[in-house]
């Protein structure tokens, strides 16, 4: 009789074999986003056109949650927004970030040439902006788009969370002859915490901030099509601790703009680091005002009236802050 049931016990092992691991539940999302919003680490999401954190809403989503975004042009493309008076809670950690990538996205089947796969994220505020109006449009959305204005008179105004956050594979076409940076930043103020923010691949700028007073640290930018991190309208804020990776595909490790309107204040990007194939190339352009300090080998190229004072760094960025990334683990640094 032992023997039989060990029998029976083997046979049943070998007809049904290992119980299967559950599978992560999807769900897909699309459109304006009208009252509170959670998305949860069990759950593979995947956002469909354009995703809108209306204003009022807050969208809050948990540490190792994975998004996945679809393709397509123009009206088509996937992008979250959200717009000014909406909230993000992205509050990763380094052992459990939240992830944003395409939905060709295997895990390890796209690399750092794979580029502009869908949108991007654009968080929009009401801080000021130096431009020819308080407000405006945000680049890369349609004109006739009310959620896409920032800007205004508030420097504190609080968009959320950003906080342990990798965008991968982003910057296709979104608007009318425009491509979206990896994260873009409209007027964001300094009640946001943007922090620890990885941005691979995207086929316009990485990082990109218009206006605005927010601070930020611990960013990083691999083998972005345009410009690693693009500041433009009188940016006021601190940017600390920032490596910018560069490749063949790559124009500016970093484009810096002063301000289209009357308002003029310096920024600030201290303690970077800028690697690059060969030289990274640094534009300060129109006017701007402020402060880099950063190591690398890099070219410096200023246009007229600009007040940029740049300090060369023996060592610049704490690379050990960026060990939990995409770029770190595949070896871009």
């Amino acid at each position: 009789l032992l023997t039989l049931g060990v029998l029976l016990s083997l046979t049943s092992c070998e007809k049904w074999g290992k119980k299967p691991e559950p599978q992560p539940e999807e769900k897909t999302i699309t459109g304006l986003l009208t009252e509170d919003t959670y998305w949860y680490s069990d759950t593979v999401y995947e956002m469909a056109g354009r995703v809108v954190v209306d204003s009022g809403v807050t969208l809050t989503i948990e540490p190792g949650t994975l998004i996945k975004s679809r393709d397509g042009q123009g009206s088509l493309s996937t992008a979250l927004i959200v717009s000014r008076g909406g909230n993000i809670m992205a509050e990763g950690t380094s052992e459990e970030p939240i992830v944003f990538t395409s939905i060709y996205d295997n895990g390890d089947n796209l690399d750092v040439t794979d580029q502009g796969l869908w949108g991007g994220i654009v968080i929009l505020g009401y801080s000021p902006i130096s431009a020819d109006a308080p407000e405006a449009l945000i680049e890369g959305l349609p004109a006739n788009e009310s959620f896409g204005l920032y800007g205004g008179s508030n420097p504190h105004d609080n968009s959320g969370v950003l906080k342990f956050v990798s965008i991968r594979h982003a910057g296709t076409l979104l608007g009318d002859g425009n491509e979206l940076n990896g994260l873009t930043l409209g007027g964001v103020g300094d009640g946001t915490t943007i922090s620890d923010v990885e941005v691979v691949a995207n086929l316009d700028d990485g990082i990109e901030f218009f206006g605005g007073t927010v601070d930020c640290q611990n960013l990083i930018v691999w083998g972005q099509g345009d410009d690693a991190f693009d500041i433009d309208q009188s940016y006021d804020g601190t940017i600390s601790n920032f490596i910018a990776i560069c490749n063949n595909s790559s124009d500016h490790a970093l484009e810096i703009d002063g301000g289209e309107g009357v308002m003029n204040n310096p920024f600030r990007m201290e303690y970077g680091t800028v690697y690059s194939t060969d030289v990274a190339e640094i534009h300060i352009r129109d006017g701007a005002k402020g402060y880099i300090s950063l190591s690398g080998v890099y070219n410096v190229e200023h246009d007229d009236d600009t007040e940029v004072t740049i300090e060369d760094l023996a060592i610049g960025a704490n690379e050990m802050n960026f060990v939990w990334t995409y770029s770190y683990q595949n070896g871009a640094f």
